[in-house]
């Protein structure tokens, strides 16, 4: 299994565009797999240069309902004639950002998407094909980011606090390792973890995406949060790659935890699942 890292808040050299945002490319022996496609069309300059042919993807998956990992599902509908797109069936819903001095900003997707044959909602638990399935409804046991505090949504007119029920996870099965694949985990890593156990009766063998450690606005979670996250990851003996919305200090924490457990994936990042070698060298 290859992932190609097409876009993301860093980049690995000034050769690849970077923004705040996600879009994996995800290539198994049967499947190519796009999940998210970032705020931009950057997604497809980027996969040029990485040479993946986004006309060629089978599947693309929508993490959650927010501009950042969806924004381009308008560009990708157009780049390829083909792939269905899976999206929770609440990722159409409406979604906010408090942003400073309470300016509130529309972070939802483009409604005007759903609309489009190739869109598939999903339910809590969903399966594409042999070994590709997504799920949702996460059980909060631990508590959630603080940062998700100024993410808001309506619901019956009402603005409200962000529930997260749109956010969706990915699992890829291959030779007998299970890969685990989070937009922005804002259910919460350990949360998401925990369901991953009771869904399939182990601990994923990889773990590959954005842990929601940080916010656009500058806030960490407190280093005392950040190690007690990083000892569960430890326990779980799985590989990490983290990115996008975990931020550049919290990974250096969680790093400082978990040594060569964890690594950082930004726009231009090739890895090999089983890590054989790494085609191009990450954080």
């Amino acid at each position: 299994m290859i992932i190609k890292t097409l876009t993301e808040n860093t980049s690995l050299s000034e050769n690849f565009g970077s923004e705040h945002g996600l879009s994996l490319y995800i290539e198994t022996v049967s499947f190519k797999i796009l999940f998210d496609v970032g705020a931009s069309e950057l997604f497809l300059e980027n996969a040029k240069k990485l040479n993946v042919d986004i006309s060629d993807v089978d599947f693309l998956i929508i993490s959650h309902g927010h501009y950042d990992h969806g924004g381009s599902v308008k560009a990708f509908l157009r780049e390829n004639s083909k792939a269905k797109v899976f999206l929770h069936q609440l990722a159409f819903e409406k979604y906010y950002a408090l942003r400073p001095n309470n300016v509130l900003k529309y972070i939802g997707l483009d409604e005007g998407v759903k609309q489009n044959g190739r869109i598939v909602l999903t339910s809590d638990r969903f399966f594409i094909n042999k070994g590709i399935q997504m799920f949702s409804n996460i059980i909060q046991r631990e508590s959630i980011s603080r940062s998700n505090s100024g993410l808001l949504m309506v619901n019956n007119g009402q603005m409200m606090q962000d529930t997260f029920a749109h956010e969706q996870n990915l699992i890829v099965e291959e030779n007998e390792k299970m890969l685990l694949v989070t937009g922005c985990a804002r259910n919460g890593i350990v949360n998401i973890l925990e369901h991953f156990r009771d869904l399939k009766g182990c601990m994923p063998d990889y773990v590959i995406g954005g842990f929601h450690l940080s916010s656009r606005s500058g806030g960490n979670e407190s280093a005392e949060v950040i190690n007690n996250i990083g000892k569960y990851l430890m326990d779980t003996k799985a590989k990490y790659y983290t990115c996008h919305c975990t931020g550049i200090e919290p990974y250096k924490r969680l790093k400082a935890v978990m040594g060569d457990t964890i690594d950082y994936l930004s726009a231009g990042c090739e890895i090999r699942i089983p890590p054989v070698e790494a085609i191009k060298d990450c954080q």
